[in-house]
């Protein structure tokens, strides 16, 4: 493919497992000629040991420039001071739609048939970490206190965003998850956006609206009712891991994170530094990561080819990494994909 029609887009391997599982993705890539001209940068551990910072100047400059990014899983260290490498690159760049997409990819478990797509805000609600401790008597942490913000602007910008994602795709329903009925004002004001965004789609697309707890409950026993779910933040993290649950774990779950100038995808699961290097890591996540990464700059084509030779080389060749049963190392994975690609 021609330099001239690349795209630049920042590609950051990660830490524990990411450098072996990013290599998998991107010789997976390499076999449909992915149209990216990565430029490489650290974040996490690596970032500290680069330059005393989780999220380097040079990783966000790199960013704000290319606009496009692919990660694999970053490490907060605990203590230190440090803020998630994810929250902060979630605000510095406005990356309010958290879209994470569930999808039964090996039969025979113990649910079948899932395809269920989860849009998360991202920015507001318990996740801006507005907290502090009061003292009593001689113990300073006492009481810990934390603030929770919704504004009416995003509440309406992502409610929105999930039923525009819902009429993109052929979706059919979309469900607005809160906890109304105690936070009366935090989810209240959601569930009132979501309402009214609703309206507007009225007739295209179905609208239903469940309290977090009985969604959580309905997701174990009926999850097939379930098409497009849209929530706060603090619930789309939760929900959205119990949503990989249902089609094997969390590698699995790929994640984007969109805003209106950049977005960043994403393995949702952590850095596994028990089993790095030994090639057991499964790059599923990542690989699914860069496959909706390829339908954001439009090349559905090659993300379709290579979920179609993921499925082929999980059902019917049977290569498959020991976290899904099989014996295949992570660069095995790879390697079959690529044959079925070839």
């Amino acid at each position: 493919m021609a330099l001239a029609t690349k795209i630049p887009a920042t590609l950051i391997p990660g830490d524990g497992i990411g450098p072996e599982i990013m290599d998998a993705v991107l010789m997976v890539l390499g076999a449909v000629d992915a149209p990216f001209e990565w430029d490489r940068q650290v974040g996490g551990l690596a970032g500290i040991e680069a330059c005393g910072d989780p999220l380097p100047k040079a990783t966000l400059d790199s960013i704000r420039r290319t606009r496009l990014a692919l990660k694999g899983p970053l490490t907060t260290p605990v203590g230190g001071g440090f803020r998630s490498v994810n929250v902060r690159m979630r605000e510095e760049f406005g990356l309010y739609a958290n879209v994470r997409p569930v999808r039964t990819m090996i039969p025979g478990g113990r649910y079948e048939e899932i395809d269920i797509v989860l849009v998360r805000e991202n920015i507001e609600g318990l996740y801006v970490a507005f907290e502090h401790f009061i003292a009593v008597g001689d113990d300073p942490r006492a009481v810990a206190i934390s603030q929770g913000i919704n504004t009416r602007a995003e509440c309406m910008r992502i409610v929105r965003y999930a039923f525009e994602y819902a009429a993109t795709h052929g979706r059919k329903k979309v469900t607005i998850v809160h906890k109304a009925n105690v936070l009366k004002a935090l989810t209240g004001l959601f569930l009132e956006c979501g309402e009214i965004v609703a309206r507007e789609y009225e007739g295209r697309i179905e609208a239903n609206d469940r309290i977090v707890d009985a969604c959580a409950m309905q997701l174990v026993m009926n999850p097939w009712q379930f098409d497009v779910i849209v929530t706060t933040n603090l619930f789309g993290d939760i929900l959205s891991d119990q949503l990989a649950g249902l089609v094997g774990g969390l590698g699995m779950a790929p994640g984007a994170n969109i805003g209106p100038d950049a977005a960043i995808f994403e393995a949702v699961h952590g850095s596994a530094p028990d089993i790095a290097g030994k090639g057991l890591a499964n790059p599923l996540a990542l690989l699914l990561a860069a496959c909706l990464m390829l339908d954001h700059v439009g090349r559905a084509d090659s993300a379709g080819r290579i979920r179609k030779a993921m499925l082929a080389c999980l059902n019917t060749d049977g290569v498959r990494t020991p976290d899904l049963g099989g014996k295949a190392s992570t660069a095995d994975f790879a390697q079959g994909i690529v044959r079925r690609l070839n």
